[in-house]
Formats: structure tokens, sequence, C-alpha cells
């Protein structure tokens, strides 16, 4: 039985520009039997993410509370959530059509400016002093950091930004969360580990009087004084996962724990 292919505009204009297919002469459509789509405006059984895990982020955000699982091929470098290699495509998408595979479900976290599958941060604008992080869990204060910023990771995200900040590695569907700061005045300051249905308040004095939050990466400046508050989305991303891949060989993998360079 054959499958209906759907393609993001942006990525079908691309391969239209780049591609020897379609002739400048020819009236033919370059890929007849594709669809086209804009946006979140679109349906599919599997969603198919061609890059690293910046794509991935990014067609995860895109699918948003769909439900619709997501396949990471990776184009890119190190690739904890594309694990398919290029090789891999044909053996990969068989195993689609024949069941062969799982889902899991990655919790996605949330503020007023988006939703995440692996990070929240906020975090000091360019080369301004350090900003003042009040921070209260489930209404309780906590800390106030000193610091060039703070990031509230999923156990997706904890290998990504949390990781280069010393946080710790959170195993995947853990229902954890992790608060990482970035570059704290104090080394006494070190991330702390909560349950993922805490609710996380955060409010920010900068002297540049403004300061940035991230979301997966895609940041906007936010006022001194606005609020954030962080907490678990309704909604799981579903990643698809063949059966022969097992998180600790592929954290062991691109960790390069156990690796011999001398």
């Amino acid at each position: 039985m054959g499958a209906v292919i759907s393609v993001d505009r942006a990525f079908y204009d691309f391969l239209k520009e780049s591609t020897q297919l379609n002739a400048s002469h020819s009236e033919e459509p370059l890929f007849p039997d594709v669809e086209v789509f804009d946006g979140s405006s679109f349906e599919a059984d599997f969603v198919i993410s061609m890059g690293g895990d910046g794509t991935f982020l990014k067609a995860a955000n895109r699918v948003g509370d769909k439900g619709i699982p997501i396949v990471g091929v990776n184009m890119g470098r190190l690739g904890f959530l594309a694990d398919v290699l290029p090789i891999e495509i044909e053996q990969a998408f068989h195993a689609l059509t024949t069941g062969d595979y799982s889902i899991e479900e990655h919790a996605v976290i949330m503020c007023d400016a988006g939703y995440a599958l692996n990070d929240i941060a906020v975090l000091k604008r360019d080369s301004a002093s350090m900003i003042s992080i009040r921070t209260s869990v489930n209404g309780e204060y906590l800390v106030t950091y000193q610091a060039d910023g703070l990031v509230v990771s999923t156990p997706t995200g904890s290998t990504a930004y949390n990781l280069s900040n010393g946080g710790p590695i959170m195993v995947p569907r853990t229902g954890v969360l992790c608060l990482t700061p970035v570059a704290p005045h104090s080394l006494n300051i070190r991330p702390i580990v909560v349950n993922d249905d805490t609710v996380i308040e955060l409010e920010v004095e900068s002297r540049s009087r403004n300061f940035l939050v991230a979301i997966d990466g895609r940041s906007e400046k936010l006022e001194q004084g606005t609020k954030v508050i962080i907490r678990k989305a309704p909604y799981m991303v579903k990643v698809v996962t063949r059966h022969n891949q097992r998180y600790f060989s592929t954290l062991r993998e691109k960790m390069m724990w156990g690796a011999d360079k001398r």
C-alpha cells in the first residue's frame, strides 16, 4: 500500500531550487504525487524530521498537541533525538510499515512565550552584567540566583544546554525537571531536580532593564518585571524509536564514554 507524502513548503521550494530534476522549461510539477503544506496545517501518521536535534525540536514545536509520532533522521552532528542515520532511512521506513517500532512519550514544558521539549532558559542580554533571578517552586521561595541565566530542563533536554552548564543527565520519562544556573556568582549554588508537576516562578532583575527568555533556543526579549511561570504542558511529544535502539548504549556512544583516544 502506497504512502501519501506531504512536504513543508519551504523545504519543497528548496528542493525545487537545488535539484536538476525539474528543468526550467518543463511545466510538469517537480514531484507530482507530493502534497505541500504551510506552517502547522497538516495531518499525518508520522512526521519525518531531517536534520539535527535543532530541526527535531522545530518539528516537535510544529506538531504541538497533534499527537503525531516523530521520526528523526540525523543529517547533523550529535543527534540524541534524531538518531536514524541517512544510511538507515530505508530500514527505518520499512519498520514503520511493518510496525517494528516503539513510541516514547516525552514531557513538554511551557510558559507564556511557548512550549519546549528541551528547555526554557532566562538569560542576560549580550554583554550585560549578571541578572538576579528570584525563584519560587510551587509558591515557596527557593533562592535568588545571581548568574548569567537559569535553565529549566526536561529529561529530554538534559543532554543539551543543561549538560553544558554542569547539570545532570536525566533518563527520559523519569518525571522530573532540573533547574541549572548559568555561570552562577556563588560556587555554593548547584543544580536542583524537582518533580515535573512543579510550578516554577521566575522574577528577573537586570541592569539593562530587560532579559532574554529562550525556548528550545528560540529567544525573545522581555522587560524586567515580567514574571516567567514554567509548568508541564498538557500534552506529550511522541518519538519513534526502533526496537534495536537502547538509551544507555546511545548515551554511551554519543558521550564517548569509555573511548580511549590515545
